[in-house]
């Protein structure tokens, strides 16, 4: 198999990535890995064994797949994925559980598709990034140590002060959609993770992505906004808009976003930009 790279964040899944390698090395002859540090190790190691490598495998949750992905992008290269993060929206997303033999048979016939992924300012997200109220929930949910759990938790704490932010379109096509709102998210996929699914009807092989609005509701709504997002039955109402869009620009008064899950500072105005088929999965 020495045309598979497996790319590991051993700061995913509480930090215990040991059974995979042992498991790995116990079914692979002398598989090619490497245990991520960094961003820029795992740039590194990408790029020195670009030319050698056909599908490189992504350890991790997230923000792991989408430093893979940033690599790989608009090549004939091929993204798998092993989830071992908090959420595994992607992954849930593209069909990949966390079984090994499952992963090395999907390797071996070596079959693929492109979907598309999406740049906030020019930086790549390939799931759902958003600003407001989740990007406060995602700034505070890293200083914890992860897990459903704590992100239940941070939501609900930070649900009760948190200020709606203010968004300004530039297009007169969507000016009527200026306002304050509680988060705007950013979907090429439908879920954020952990089955909350923001953005039911969005497909990642469509050019497009769907930008929710959701505006602040009562406490009175939040049970049925839960449980409207954990059966993939949110829609359109008083709280809640969905814009299908290719490209568009706007501003926001914060500059705090989570791109995939993890936490960025990006400055307005902010350009959202689809790229069609642009990543090669395996299926």
């Amino acid at each position: 198999m020495e045309k598979v790279a497996f790319i590991i964040n051993p700061f995913s899944a509480k930090k215990n990535y040991h059974p995979f390698l042992n498991e790995l090395k116990s079914k692979v002859q002398n598989p090619l890995y490497y245990i991520s540090e960094s961003i820029s190790g795992t740039d590194e190691f990408i790029k020195n064994n670009f030319e050698n490598v056909e599908i490189f495998v992504a350890i991790g949750g997230d923000g792991t797949i989408s430093t893979v992905a940033s690599n790989i992008i608009n090549s004939d290269k091929i993204l798998a994925i092993f989830p071992a993060g908090s959420g595994n929206g992607f992954s849930n997303e593209t069909q990949f559980r966390k079984n090994l033999d499952e992963l090395l048979e999907k390797i071996k016939l070596k079959k693929s598709r492109k979907i598309d992924t999406f740049t906030v300012n020019d930086k790549l997200s390939i799931n759902v990034s958003g600003t407001g109220f989740d990007g406060k929930v995602v700034k505070e949910f890293e200083k914890t140590s992860r897990g459903f759990k704590n992100y239940i938790k941070v939501s609900l704490q930070t649900f009760f002060t948190y200020k709606p932010i203010k968004l300004q379109f530039f297009d007169e096509k969507y000016i009527q959609y200026n306002g304050s709102y509680l988060m705007v998210n950013i979907a090429n996929t439908r879920q954020f993770g952990n089955n909350a699914y923001i953005a039911p009807m969005a497909s990642k092989s469509d050019g497009l992505v769907e930008m929710v609005l959701v505006k602040k509701f009562p406490l009175t709504y939040s049970l049925l906004f839960a449980f409207r997002m954990f059966t993939k039955k949110l829609k359109d109402d008083d709280y809640i808009t969905y814009l299908p869009i290719s490209e568009i620009e706007f501003s926001v008064n914060t500059k705090n976003w989570h791109l995939d899950g993890e936490f960025n500072k990006i400055d307005s105005p902010i350009r959202i930009k689809v790229q069609p088929s642009s990543l090669n999965i395996l299926i």
